[in-house]
């Protein structure tokens, strides 16, 4: 009777820019994206401009700003949904507080 044999995993390598597994042969990290034209490195060209830098000095309302400029940054709290539904509701209540209180 023949013995079955699991595939063999596959053989890695861990990215040099942001230590990602990256399978033997892909041609660039699936994590970061580095590449042999690129030089597997944080000298990656583009990537800053592209907004790709470090979490570090990550922006979110200036990423927002950026990338929705006529959304504005109220609303990505959304605050002003809040205090609405809030006073709709307090007006609901004393408009029944009052037809009950007849």
């Amino acid at each position: 009777m023949a013995r079955y044999r699991g595939r063999r995993a596959p053989e890695w390598f861990a990215c040099p820019h942001c230590g990602g597994r990256v399978q033997a042969g892909a041609r660039a990290c699936p994590h970061c994206g580095s590449d042999e034209e690129t030089g597997w490195s944080d000298n990656a060209e583009g990537l800053a401009e592209a907004g790709w830098v470090g979490d570090d000095d990550f922006d979110y309302s200036e990423f927002v700003e950026r990338e929705f400029p006529d959304e504005g940054a109220g609303h990505a709290t959304g605050k002003g949904k809040w205090l609405k539904a809030g006073c709709l509701l307090v007006l609901i209540a004393m408009a029944i507080a009052l037809w009950l209180g007849r």
